[in-house]
């Protein structure tokens, strides 16, 4: 069956274009010109992915990523951000609300359905992860919850495992503190965002020579190596 994609912009004709290239891509496509509406139907049933504009007249675009990201059952929607501002600051901002990846207008259609399908195959939302993830010597056997560099395996907690695991599905993207705490820890708030820094530096430690593909993105959190 097709990935059920929602797009929501407040310009009728470039919501139109950006409907029928997606269409034409072979997905699914829902619209809609109000940000509070779009809320509802990913509540209602979540699409497979949102393509969301950051500045709508009834709701801004960066409250709908910070609501969807709070929500445990919503947190792994990827959603790709639509907008005209480009400047670095607007990037950093869009991927730390929890972004997967951020088009700015003008913008060709094309590129558009490229770069969601490329969303779709890298990001795995909870529950439909990948049954193994590799990347150069470094596997992730996630069914087996078992970690190798090269021939070697590597022992690792539940929390380091679900970090990797984290990380790994979602290549080259931008994770927040918050978003990893929200991923891996759900709703215990008795965690702080100091835990992050010290399981990764222990799982790095741990990872070897792979322990470098885990970067940090100073004042916005950690990717892993696309």
């Amino acid at each position: 069956m097709a990935e059920r994609i929602l797009v929501v912009d407040d310009e009728p004709d470039l919501l139109e274009l950006v409907r029928v290239n997606l269409v034409e891509g072979g997905f699914q496509v829902e619209a809609t010109t109000s940000g509070r509406e779009a809320l509802e139907r990913i509540r209602r049933a979540p699409p497979d992915l949102l393509v969301l504009d950051l500045m709508l007249p009834d709701m801004a675009g960066s409250e709908i990523c910070r609501q969807i990201r709070a929500t445990p059952e919503l947190s792994g929607l990827p959603i790709i951000m639509l907008t005209a501002k480009a400047e670095e600051l607007d990037r950093v901002v869009g991927f730390e609300l929890g972004a997967d990846d951020y088009v700015t207008k003008p913008f060709s259609p094309r590129e558009l359905s490229l770069r969601v399908k490329a969303v779709l195959r890298r990001g795995q939302a909870p529950g439909g992860q990948a049954r193994s993830l590799e990347h150069g010597a470094l596997r992730v056997d996630v069914e087996r919850h078992r970690c190798f560099v090269g021939e070697q395996e590597v022992e690792l907690t539940s929390k380091e495992f679900a970090l990797l695991s984290e990380l790994m599905a979602r290549p080259g993207r931008v994770l927040s503190r918050d978003r990893l705490l929200g991923l891996v820890w759900g709703s215990d708030i008795t965690v702080t965002s100091r835990t992050i820094d010290t399981h990764l530096k222990r799982l790095r430690e741990k990872l070897g020579r792979a322990g470098p593909l885990i970067e940090t993105v100073r004042g916005v959190g950690y990717r892993f190596a696309e």
